[in-house]
């Protein structure tokens, strides 16, 4: 992002504050895609995101990490969204493919990834976040979300086996 546009936020410029906007609101939306499945609620998380890094700029160091340090917030908004909705449920459900329908068109490979990840149950769906695409270690996953590292470990593994059996399953 260019620290000019950044140095105009700060100063509560509505204009540079919509250019941020504009230029981010794409891809924060995909990861609150990730976390939280409800339209509402993900505009509600996005909408609270940017409030927050509009709030807390003056707290970045290093505008090049700016996109980075966006995306943290947005996630922690996420996790936080997701603690309020009490919808995070660290427990394997041994029934959830069969309570699930598996969408059947195809798209590309990436998006197919993602959109079953919208089967898996929250807890572990969240913890498949957190560590493969965002990149938390198990350490950090278990402190945000006040669980083992070993259940974090256990969901991440429990995630995998069953993306894996969707995409053999379903021929993705």
């Amino acid at each position: 992002m260019e620290k000019e546009l950044l140095l105009q936020c700060l100063q509560k410029d509505r204009n540079a504050q919509r250019k941020v906007y504009e230029k981010m609101a794409r891809k924060l939306h995909i990861v609150c895609k990730r976390y939280v499945n409800n339209d509402e609620d993900i505009e509600e998380v996005l909408a609270d995101s940017f409030y927050r890094i509009f709030t807390k700029l003056d707290q970045l160091k290093d505008h090049e990490i700016f996109e980075a340090w966006a995306r943290k917030i947005t996630v922690n908004e996420c996790l936080q969204k997701l603690r309020s909705m009490k919808a995070l449920n660290i427990s394997i459900e041994e029934d959830w493919v069969e309570s699930k329908g598996i969408p059947t068109d195809s798209i590309s490979f990436e998006k197919d990834i993602l959109k079953l990840l919208n089967f898996l149950p929250e807890g572990c769906r969240t913890i498949f976040n957190l560590f493969a695409i965002e990149g938390y270690p198990h350490k950090e996953i278990a402190a945000m979300l006040s669980i083992t590292e070993g259940t974090s470990k256990s969901q991440l593994n429990f995630a995998r086996k069953k993306l894996q059996e969707l995409l053999v399953n379903h021929n993705i």
